[in-house]
């Protein structure tokens, strides 16, 4: 007879937990796609809607009402930290770029940011502990963002000077943030790529097709499917997306 639960108890029930619902934030379309191939393949992570720039970002945060916005800080039109302050009050916002200037870190912060973490700096399973942590209220750095939080707080800086001077939703911010953006292709260890592989990864990164890539490097179509066949091996790929989020930082060296 099949184990029956003690008179007056009901047996317990077991659910799968809430998914953590999230807006990707990204110019880049590459960049985009690689996170969300990454996260769609999260049983408790849904990626609900994507964002080209600060103001999809914001009507996707409106219409959606996710858990975490992963924004980027360098966006054509309305930028990361002109949407910032307009979105955190909807939701945690945790930032997720290449800009890893001490001043942007320290201002993405002071408009709101729940967390900074810059490409190259983590892991995979660090993006996703950050993701799920997120929306529980709890911070997560990278060693560059966390060495400008700190240094912000030892200059005794505080929030209100700053949140005072925050321009309106305007779609602009008056800084030229592409001289504050850090280039594509700076080093990444573990991959072993030579540097042709490396340039070209960059390239794809960038969102280039095989064609702009055989222009810019003065090399044939067939010679850059080599080097990419070469690449995807390396960095155990199957796409484009997946090779560039990798690439990006958002997955284990090996």
């Amino acid at each position: 007879m099949p184990n029956q639960p003690p008179p007056g108890r009901e047996p317990v029930r077991t659910t799968a937990p809430t998914p953590v619902r999230v807006v990707v934030a990204d110019d880049n379309p590459v960049v985009r796609a690689g996170l969300t191939a990454l996260l769609h393949h999260r049983e408790d992570i849904d990626v609900v809607a994507e964002a080209a720039d600060g103001r999809q970002a914001y009507e996707a945060t409106l219409r959606h009402r996710p858990d975490v916005v992963l924004l980027d800080v360098r966006m054509p039109g309305v930028d990361g930290l002109s949407v910032l302050p307009h979105l955190a009050p909807i939701a945690p916002v945790l930032m997720l770029t290449y800009s890893d200037e001490h001043r942007i870190v320290q201002e993405a912060l002071l408009r709101g940011a729940g967390g900074y973490l810059v490409h190259g700096e983590f892991t995979v399973d660090e993006l996703l502990s950050a993701v799920r942590d997120a929306c529980r209220g709890r911070a997560h750095f990278t060693p560059t963002a966390a060495t400008a939080a700190l240094a912000h707080l030892r200059a005794g800086a505080t929030a209100h000077a700053d949140v005072d001077s925050i321009p309106p939703f305007s779609g602009t911010f008056t800084e030229p943030l592409s001289q504050l953006q850090s280039p594509v292709g700076q080093s990444r260890t573990g991959f072993r790529l030579s540097g042709r592989e490396a340039e070209i990864m960059d390239l794809i990164a960038s969102g280039m097709n095989n064609q702009q890539i055989a222009a810019a490097c003065f090399i044939s179509e067939k010679t850059v499917k080599n080097h990419i066949n070469r690449i995807f091996a390396k960095l155990h790929s199957s796409s484009r997306a997946e090779a560039a989020a990798k690439w990006l930082g958002a997955a284990v060296t090996t």
